[in-house]
């Protein structure tokens, strides 16, 4: 019945692709009615800024079509993008479980994006009184810190193109399709995901281009599975992956 309920209280996910659409069963495979009964959807423009770092955590924010991307604007007011999610998780739930009273990062749409809105108070209620969503919240908040941690480490020590080289590969493992990675990124946005600057970018993308590890096609980057194994063992060769 539940899950019935879920696609009533989230139409859109019957436009998703199999697999998007089972994290979502999977991920509320055991809400309550009165959970799903809160749900709110919003469908967001590209570029909007939805959550500001340090004001009150009101909502919990679930993406459910589209991407987005966490942003520091801590140091020198420069923005940092450190984080995309496109995948089933929840922005908000981190600081639920931490007991934080304000958001801990800024949120901003990459794409048009649908968006799920949960109170933070029936969020709440229902981690503390489902075991299994608490535990779920809490292996998707430590995978999430986890990666976050190992990117920043290797990214202190990775240098211009390298550094480039590594978010290239890390974007084609999770947003390849039929082997090709499509980048329609400005280089603005590629600086600011990399923490480079627009200038170095440019070399990069330049070096890249003339070793033959990126193709264009209009103002699109296009990156191939052979581009990209030849990228990845670059980066491989400076820093030790799994």
């Amino acid at each position: 019945m539940e899950q019935k309920y879920l696609y009533q209280a989230l139409p859109f996910l019957r436009e998703l692709d199999k697999r998007r659409r089972e994290l979502f069963e999977a991920y509320f495979e055991t809400a309550p009615v009165w959970l799903m009964d809160s749900f709110q959807i919003e469908v967001l423009e590209k570029g909007v800024t939805f959550v500001r770092e340090n004001t009150p955590v009101e909502t919990v924010y679930i993406v459910g079509q589209g991407s987005i991307r966490a942003v520091d604007y801590r140091i020198y007011g420069i923005a940092y993008d450190f984080m995309r999610f496109d995948g089933v998780y929840a922005m908000g739930g981190m600081e639920v479980i931490m007991d934080l009273s304000e958001y801990r990062t800024t949120l901003e749409t990459v794409t048009e994006c649908t968006v799920i809105k949960i109170p933070r108070a029936k969020f709440e209620r229902w981690l503390k009184t489902d075991i299994r969503a608490l535990k779920q919240e809490a292996k998707l908040m430590g995978e999430y810190l986890l990666e976050q941690g190992r990117n920043s480490r290797a990214y202190l020590f990775l240098q211009g193109a390298d550094r480039l080289a590594m978010l290239f590969t890390e974007r084609y493992q999770r947003y390849a399709k039929q082997d090709v990675y499509r980048i329609r990124s400005t280089r603005q946005e590629l600086a600011e995901a990399s923490g480079l600057c627009v200038k170095t970018i440019n070399r990069a993308v330049k070096k890249f281009q003339d070793e033959g590890l990126i193709s264009r096609e209009g103002n699109s980057i296009l990156i191939s599975r052979e581009q990209y194994e030849r990228m990845q063992a670059m980066v491989s060769s400076v820093v030790e992956q799994e």
